[in-house]
């Protein structure tokens, strides 16, 4: 478990939605010190001396690299940033498939290879990483990308035990974020993920499965595929 009071955090995709919701409530819990990190740090409007805006593109290694030179202290790494290009891996876009997996998967695989180091140096902590419902039902490159991140948190948690880092998946359906604008389906407040993935962090817990969506699916994923995807069965 990781207790957040007197923390640094860096959360990613900061400057709205989740990545707000991030900031706000780590600094309600009492971190000492947020870096809130986007390409455009200057869309970051805060007045608390406890932010610190943060240029970072996580598509970029270079970038990446700064950053981690830049925030040496961070204890608690919130991989927050991705993008949905809904793809189709037959036919869709490959170069919008790939921008997705360099979101989506390689920009949270880069941060927390830059950032283990220093979080095992400054006594351990942990790594927050949003994956998605679909992580686990397939929809196209979006849930490919999604499924890709799942593992390898499932394989850094194990390896980044033994150093004291905590890896925290995070799993929900559909976020009332920009993101989400045109779906009409229920969607779960940023507040209540953000509130649900912190509450796993401070309980030591592996994952945090947020809304009725995230678990439903999850406790079908015994089932035989042709039952998962109906279409399989016509």
């Amino acid at each position: 478990m990781t207790d957040i009071t007197g923390r640094v955090a860096l959360v990613t995709g900061a400057n709205r939605g989740l990545g707000a919701a991030f900031v706000a409530e780590l600094l309600e819990r009492g971190a000492a010190k947020v870096y809130a990190a986007a390409r455009r740090p200057e869309t970051i409007a805060t007045d608390d001396p406890r932010v610190v805006p943060l240029a970072l593109d996580v598509t970029d290694p270079k970038s990446i690299a700064a950053a981690a030179e830049a925030a040496p202290d961070v204890t608690i790494l919130v991989n927050n940033a991705g993008i949905a290009a809904n793809q189709s891996l037959v036919t869709g876009d490959l170069d919008e498939v790939r921008r997705e997996l360099d979101t989506n998967y390689w920009g949270p695989v880069l941060l927390t290879r830059a950032f283990a180091p220093a979080i095992e140096a400054n006594g351990g902590g942990a790594i927050v990483t949003m994956h998605s419902a679909l992580s686990w039902l397939a929809t196209g490159s979006y849930s490919a990308s999604k499924a890709a991140m799942w593992s390898a948190s499932n394989s850094t948690r194990v390896e980044l035990a033994p150093r004291g880092i905590q890896v925290v998946g995070v799993h929900v359906g559909y976020v009332d974020t920009d993101m989400a604008a045109d779906v009409t389906a229920d969607k779960v407040p940023p507040q209540q993920v953000v509130a649900e993935a912190l509450d796993a962090v401070q309980a030591g817990d592996a994952e945090a499965i947020v809304g009725d969506v995230a678990r439903h699916v999850k406790s079908r994923l015994h089932e035989d595929v042709r039952v998962l995807y109906p279409q399989l069965a016509r």
